[in-house]
């Protein structure tokens, strides 16, 4: 993959957004979020979107920690093995519920406008772990903003993989419900649950090796819906 240079950043206004809701010590205390974490998940994010990779059509990604590549280095997410020029909009503890992340309302429909151009030929949204927890009806609300916002454009919608931090009955419930909607507004729907990933030691995050096999996983659906384009 080759790396591009510099580009205008459609996620500064994240890290604005993570310095505001470090006003809010209401918002920090849900998840044991903080302001110093916050800033540094914008940070995070920030860095991340600078990284642009590949050539050929555009993908974005929207995502979450996954995306962003939370403890590994960011040219080892997985995201940099899909094919095209590879953008990523990610946030970790982020997802499409609005309450999701312990920083404010950084659901994916929120985050979207900012990284989708006219020019954006398939757009990848990851997630749903951290919607886990999530009342199911703002899971469903969060996913169809996305996804009525997304109409029209080619979209894939990529499910949570059942990590050992989470029980197989969340993620599953989580799962079901993206294949339904994506269904419902003619996205496409790569489910993770049967994926053979390694973690880091918190049992949540893929290690490199999790992250290459992620990817690879992704990549062969990416490439199909390219090409079929």
């Amino acid at each position: 993959m080759t790396r591009h240079h510099p580009r205008p950043r459609p996620l500064a206004a994240l890290l604005a957004l993570g310095l505001v809701v470090a006003a809010t010590a209401l918002v920090w205390a849900r998840a044991g979020a903080g302001p110093d974490r916050c800033v540094e998940r914008a940070e995070r994010a920030e860095q991340r979107s600078e990284l642009v990779t590949g050539t050929g059509p555009e993908v974005l990604v929207i995502g979450d920690s996954y995306s962003v590549g939370a403890g590994v280095q960011p040219d080892q997410s997985w995201p940099v093995r899909l094919p095209g020029r590879v953008r990523v909009d990610g946030f970790s503890g982020s997802g499409f519920s609005a309450g999701a992340s312990g920083c404010g309302d950084l659901s994916y429909a929120t985050r979207a406008p900012r990284s989708l151009r006219t020019t954006t030929r398939l757009v990848v949204v990851e997630g749903g772990l951290n919607d886990t927890d999530q009342p199911v009806a703002d899971l469903e609300g969060g996913a169809r903003r996305l996804l009525r916002l997304l109409d029209g454009r080619r979209v894939l919608v990529v499910g949570p993989p059942a990590t050992p931090d989470r029980s197989w009955g969340e993620v599953a419930r989580v799962d079901a419900a993206l294949q339904r909607l994506a269904g419902e507004y003619g996205a496409s729907y790569l489910s993770m649950l049967d994926a053979d990933l390694t973690y880091q030691d918190d049992d949540l995050h893929p290690d490199p090796a999790g992250h290459r096999e992620f990817g690879d996983i992704v990549a062969a659906q990416v490439e199909a819906m390219l090409t079929s384009s």
